[in-house]
Formats: structure tokens, sequence, C-alpha cells
């Protein structure tokens, strides 16, 4: 049996489409699943709204998954602040029939507000605290393989949180990030994943480290033939997402400079070989790609009914080649 397909509504953020919408758009693209990530819905936050979100994935036969943001606070005074915000989105997922809750660490390593081992803990001590309202309702707290932590570093957190409460999200467009091949990002943490996300990138080497930049699906140079059959064998109940988030310019990981291993004091010199082997079979992104996402400005208005159809464009992509080249998906098949 495949694995049943779905997509990540975060990938057509600049349509600004509310839930109702999105879920109509994963039914009529034949998915089995739709994960609702940071809605930008007007009715969000309300209760009636989760219910009505709940009935439709109900009604149009579709797999729901959702949840929240970070979790970690600025400071060490915000702890029990991020533990408020995280009970009220295990509430949100259980109303809307998600049996997961996601969370986000850090947007990347080099904004965690303490130094790596600390916020470990924070992260370990806020799911440990909710513990009780996860139980009560069912759900599983996924933290998100993001540009923060490696895999055996984010095991190390699972782990002291509570495999049986907490588990992962593992997307495969992060892990390059921190000079981690996906696939060792898959191997180490397999036993915990709950929900796979597929994102494509190109990686490459540059004069100051390597680039890495994110292209649609089947585009780049990861190897997803290789990562669905694992996810199939290892991981045989998880729902699978198309998950491209494209229109950013290629960043560079300078760790040829000495500076950058600060952050990584601890780095697997296998792991970065084979990262390394990786980024050497990949070069440039050739494809047309409208650039969007530009530091410190916003993005033009004129480029907006550009992006627009490029993130719809690379979403049904995506879906094409996780259909009729991953063999994704079960419902398109009838």
């Amino acid at each position: 049996m495949p694995l049943p397909l779905g997509f990540n509504t975060y990938c057509l953020r600049a349509l600004r489409w509310n839930d109702e919408k999105l879920l109509d758009f994963a039914a009529a693209q034949k998915l089995d699943a739709i994960f609702l990530q940071d809605s930008l819905d007007p009715r969000s936050m309300e209760p009636a709204h989760w219910t009505e979100v709940r009935e439709q994935a109900k009604r149009l036969n579709l797999h729901l998954e959702t949840g929240g943001g970070g979790i970690l606070p600025k400071s060490a005074e915000g702890i029990d602040a991020s533990i408020a915000t995280l009970r009220k989105n295990i509430e949100r997922a259980a109303a809307m029939g998600s049996p997961y809750v996601r969370c986000v660490q850090a947007s990347e390593r080099s904004a965690f507000p303490v130094p790596v081992e600390q916020a470990m803990e924070w992260s370990v001590k806020i799911l440990r605290a909710v513990r009780p309202q996860l139980e009560q309702a069912h759900v599983k707290a996924i933290i998100e393989v993001h540009k923060d932590l490696q895999a055996w570093e984010l095991k190390q957190v699972i782990e002291a949180a509570g495999k049986d409460l907490v588990g992962v999200y593992f997307d495969t467009g992060n892990p390059v990030f921190v000079l981690e091949d996906p696939m060792t990002t898959l191997e180490v943490l397999a036993p915990y994943v709950e929900s796979a996300h597929l994102r494509d990138s190109v990686v490459y080497e540059h004069p100051r480290g390597v680039a890495v930049q994110w292209v649609p699906l089947g585009e780049g140079v990861i190897d997803f033939k290789a990562i669905v059959a694992k996810l199939a064998e290892w991981c045989p109940r998880v729902h699978v997402y198309n998950k491209p988030i494209t229109g950013r310019p290629p960043a560079i990981i300078p760790y040829l400079e000495p500076g950058f291993w600060k952050l990584y004091p601890k780095t697997r010199a296998g792991d970065l070989a084979r990262f390394l082997q990786l980024a050497r079979k990949g070069r440039p992104y050739e494809g047309h790609m409208v650039i969007e996402d530009l530091p410190g400005r916003q993005t033009p208005e004129p480029f907006q009914a550009a992006i627009q159809f490029q993130q719809r464009d690379h979403v049904e992509r995506g879906i094409e080649y996780a259909k009729k080249t991953l063999d994704l998906g079960i419902r398109w098949r009838s």
C-alpha cells in the first residue's frame, strides 16, 4: 500500500486563502491529507472555527494535521508563557481532529537565545510541562526538523521529553542548513517520525563553504526515491506531505570560515563527510524562479501576482511528481 499523500498549506501563503479554501484545494487535488501550518485564516484561533475545520476535513475525507510555531522563549522569564501558548495549541489541534501538535524550537541555530545545550534543556522542560494536556487530549507533540539541531541532538530532546508523547516532524528541506544529509536525519530519527514533509534542495560547493537553495520537488539533489522507500519501511504509518518553499535566494553556509564552528563544537565527522558528498553532486538551480523572500525588504507589489502563480505552480508540480514518480498517495488512483 502506498503511503498517503498530502500538502503543507504554508506553501500557498501568498494566496492568503482561508482554511476552508485550502481544504477544498486538497480535495480537488485528490489528496489524502492536509497539514494546516501557520494558518492565515482570520478566525484561526476561534474554537467554533476549529470545529468547522474538523467537520469539513471529515466531510472531504481528509486526514488533518496541524499545530503551532516556536516554543522557545527569548529568555528564561518567558518559559511559563511558552508553556501556556503550547497548551492552547494542543487544545486547538485536538479540536480540529489532529493527532499531533507541531512545535518548532528556533528559526535557525544562531537564533537560539542561549547556548545550544541550554536551549535543548528549555525545550525538554516545556514539553514535559504539557505532558498532562497531551495525554488528556490524545495528541502527540511533534518537533519539526528545522535549521537548528542536528539529528543526534534532536534525538536527545525527544528521549528526554518522553518519546511516548513527543515525536518528530521530519522535514527534508532543513537538515542541509545544519550540514546534514536528509538521509542521515531519517536514519537517526526514524523511530520517532510521525509526519513526513518533502522539500527539495540544491546544495553545491561555494568559496566560503556550501550554498543551499530550496527548489520544487524533484528538481534538486535529494534522492527522494530512497527517502520514500525508507519511510515506507521504517515509518509505515506516516502521511507524507509535499512542502515546496521556493522563491528564496541561495543561502551561504560558510563552514570554511573558522568562526562558523563555534555553533557546532560537537559535529560528527562522518555525518559532515556525507553531507559534503551531497554538495559535490550539486550545482546551482537552472530553472526559472521569482525571488520573493529578500532579507530586509518586502516583496514589491508588481511581484505579487507572479509569486502567487509560482507558489501554486510549484505545489501542483510537486504533487504530480509525488504521485507519478514517487508513487505516493491513495485517493487519486480511483
